[in-house]
């Protein structure tokens, strides 16, 4: 009877701080973050059209493309396709990746894309792309827009993100295409 006492104490005093109090901390300390902790939204007109942090599927050519998903870009189920690069399966999912990806330029050489543009994050939800991967989409969007070439370079330039120290350089797809559609 007295190890039942103490187990029934201790299991009231976690679920007291675990589900009471620690939640209630977490949420207090969000508050102080940006969008108090509801996400870095990006809106358009007031309205939101996506999360900063969390790839979105782009697959028109008049918009840039993303990183492809294994998710199918459904942020309750991140995740990877945790197949390895010998996998059959995954090698031949590249290969569609690649194919797909020289249709909608045939400008370029397999060589020339970046393998960003046709494997998928760890967590499938990754928002940025490599400026290579934007810059050889530049054509693409250019021309579904009747844009100049250039001025969509320079969009795509002025939206590269450099790392502080160390790191790579990204660029934010949302940001771009909202960018560009707001571009004249």
């Amino acid at each position: 009877m007295k190890n039942i006492f103490s187990i029934l104490k201790f299991t009231a005093v976690t679920v007291v701080l675990f589900a009471i109090i620690y939640p209630l901390a977490i949420y207090g300390i969000a508050q102080f973050a940006p969008n108090k902790g509801k996400g870095e939204t990006v809106s358009v007109n007031g309205k939101v059209v996506g999360y900063q942090k969390i790839g979105q599927k782009f697959d028109k050519s008049n918009y840039f493309w993303g990183r492809p998903s294994a998710v199918d870009y459904n942020a309750a189920g991140s995740g990877g396709s945790n197949k390895g690069p010998s996998n059959p399966e995954y090698l031949a999912l590249v290969q569609r990746r690649i194919d797909a990806f020289l249709i909608a330029h045939p400008y370029l050489k397999k060589s020339e894309i970046p393998s960003d543009m046709v494997t998928a994050s760890g967590s499938g939800l990754d928002p940025n792309i490599s400026p290579e991967g934007a810059l050889i989409q530049v054509k693409r969007v250019a021309n579904a827009r009747n844009f100049s070439e250039e001025k969509v370079k320079e969009l795509v330039e002025s939206k590269i993100n450099k790392p502080f120290l160390i790191g790579v350089s990204t660029v934010n797809v949302l940001e771009l295409n909202v960018a560009l559609d707001e571009l004249k």
